[in-house]
């Protein structure tokens, strides 16, 4: 049996409570300092909070410590997971090798992205340094996650389904750091990759002028999460720590009913914590940030992996511009409006340009200023009133399911309550159960329907009753008050032991020193003194060569190493189009600051690599 794993993303408390609400069975959330997201940081009593309230549901909580790190931040850090585990984390992701050095409580640690993940070699060797969870890299296909599942069948692998990419492999971008000193792997990345670039080529002709080369479109795999499982994912991961709750409320929803669909008809697979979902709304994907889907190499290489007209959300489709008279724009569209709607479009020069509806009259919109739109234009909604208003209401409510057994004892009554299992959520396992002596005093007629009636009233707990059993030997007759205490204090028990019934797998992590195979995948990612003696101890001498200590390129050092190709973009691919190229290489991007970058083709290993010109 697997246990499938939905995790979502919190930029704070109040987006992992909503994660957990609307059926995450995992929430990662960074701490206040040493992870990816350097504007996302949390406190660790905020995180201590989310806990308590995840833990309820046995959601786990996963605290990312994904940067790398500098000496003098080794052993703040070494404190600090050592708060994040006595208030209850259930792991860490991380990607500096040094905290295989450091001395660590018996916290699951996961490999991130950040750590380039993407060869069964690699797996492997994760595996046997002591690493829970492997974070796949994003571009990896069907078939290469299934390679490494069988490389290792007994680590869970995490993949991301959905959220914003990194045109380069994540880890692998040092762009940011060389132009902004802004350095992505401290969580401080500026997008060199959202950037508007001219294409040039070696003659200085230009190819494609001014347009976002690099930005991608936005992954949504909804469609092939049961090929996923299937392959040997178990984790399915939203990207977001960003995002507002507004967007986690809807994709995590969005994410939950497709899984439960895949569950409901697989039995192999089961859901990874406790809990029932009900929302007020229909879940949207298209009507939260986006820049457009792709599933992002799944299935090989396609054609819907750029974003180069716009790197901002254009949000939903909502129709094309029928006429534009009278101070107002008419749309051909079925999608209702709404005063203060916020619409996009592409304009004459294959610009984003956006504009806030004043008032709405049909489908007779007035814009507060006239945009310079026309005839035949594609409208997109990317900031939608009425869903906003609605998203700031309550929008779901997640209760686990109890079921009550009622039964006479010799000198009262006993009731039991049944929960699901920590270890298979899907059984009622965990029992409850009270004694109270009452008197048993035959009933004037059959009470069976008013005492399933009032111990299915739980209010507002986290528990709704499943069923309810009355095993009497005669209609005994119990006064209402006395009941209702009794479901009381049983509920008041069970909320009780709910925290306490909670436990991690805090087995300590491998500190063995294996020949680390992969090392050369952090050739460029040493910062400090730690990570540099692991390195060498388990693969030969290594410098602290991070760009970030040094400030200069290591000799071969791409600024950007990337699965995605502008010359496949192009049309231009000698291995999937054939075509010959018009333009002599090398190509060259041009920023608008006046920079130069030089594109190389590595088709053997179907790579393109962005160098500093």
């Amino acid at each position: 049996m697997t246990y499938i794993e939905l995790l979502s993303p919190a930029r704070n408390l109040e987006c992992g409570i909503a994660a957990v609400d609307h059926g995450a069975d995992a929430v990662y959330i960074g701490a206040a300092k040493y992870g990816a997201r350097a504007s996302a940081g949390n406190s660790v009593q905020d995180i201590a909070k989310l806990c308590t309230y995840a833990h309820r549901y046995k959601v786990k909580v996963y605290v990312t410590v994904n940067t790398i790190l500098y000496d003098h931040e080794l052993q703040d850090t070494q404190d600090l997971v050592w708060e994040l585990y006595r208030i209850g984390a259930d792991a860490l992701i991380v990607q500096d090798l040094a905290l295989l050095r450091l001395d660590l409580p018996p916290i699951p640690l996961h490999a991130s992205t950040q750590m380039d993940n993407r060869s069964p070699e690699q797996a492997v060797v994760l595996r046997e340094l002591g690493y829970r969870q492997i974070v796949l890299a994003r571009e990896l296909s069907l078939q290469q996650i299934r390679e490494i599942h069988q490389a290792v069948p007994d680590v869970p692998l995490e993949a991301f389904v959905h959220g914003a990419l990194c045109v380069s492999y994540s880890g692998r971008c040092y762009a940011s750091e060389y132009c902004f000193k802004r350095s992505a792997n401290r969580g401080e990345c500026a997008q060199f990759c959202r950037l508007p670039f001219t294409l040039k080529d070696s003659n200085g002709e230009i190819i494609v002028e001014d347009k976002f080369l690099l930005s991608l479109r936005d992954m949504n795999r909804s469609r092939h999460l049961e090929e996923m499982m299937d392959a040997g994912v178990c984790s399915f991961k939203i990207e977001g720590r960003l995002k507002n709750v507004s967007y986690v409320k809807n994709i995590t929803a969005f994410y939950r009913q497709q899984i439960d669909a895949v569950l409901r008809r697989r039995s192999e697979y089961k859901r990874a914590s406790l809990g029932e979902e009900e929302f007020f709304f229909t879940p949207d994907p298209a009507r939260s940030f986006s820049r457009g889907f792709t599933n992002y190499f799944l299935h090989g290489r396609t054609d819907d992996l750029a974003s180069p007209d716009t790197p901002k959300s254009r949000g939903q489709l909502v129709g094309h511009v029928k006429e534009v008279r009278n101070g107002s724009i008419i749309v051909a569209g079925i999608v209702p409006f709404c005063n203060g709607d916020g619409l996009c479009f592409l304009d004459a020069q294959g610009q984003l340009q956006g504009f806030r509806v004043n008032r709405v009259e049909g489908n007779h919109l007035f814009p507060a200023e006239m945009p310079d739109i026309r005839k035949g234009d594609v409208l997109w909604r990317n900031y939608d009133q009425q869903w906003e208003k609605l998203m700031a209401r309550d929008t779901a409510v997640r209760r686990i399911p109890v079921s009550f057994e009622l039964c006479e004892v010799e000198d009262g009554f006993e009731l039991k309550a049944f929960v699901p299992g920590k270890n298979d959520c899907s059984k009622f396992k965990v029992q409850r159960s009270m004694t109270f002596k009452a008197e048993h005093q035959l009933a004037h007629t059959d009470q069976t329907p008013g005492i399933i009636e009032l111990l299915s009233k739980l209010g507002d707990t986290i528990y709704y009753a499943k069923d309810v059993e009355i095993h009497f030997s005669q209609p005994w007759f119990i006064p209402r008050s006395m009941l209702a205490d009794w479901r009381r204090s049983l509920v008041e028990q069970l909320m009780e032991s709910a925290e306490d019934e909670y436990s991690t797998d805090v087995s300590p992590v491998n500190m063995s020193s294996k020949v680390f195979a992969s090392a050369s995948r952090f050739n460029y990612n040493i910062s400090n003194r730690l990570s540099q003696q692991f390195v060498a101890d388990t693969s030969g001498s290594q410098p602290i060569n991070a760009l970030e200590v040094t400030g200069r390129l290591q000799e071969g050092q791409a600024l950007m190493t990337c699965r995605f190709c502008l010359r496949y973009q192009m049309g231009w691919c000698p291995k999937y189009h054939r075509v010959k190229e018009t333009y002599k290489e090398p190509y060259y991007l041009c920023s608008k600051d006046g920079r130069r970058f030089r594109l190389e083709f590595d088709c053997r290993n179907c790579e393109m690599k962005v160098f500093n010109a």
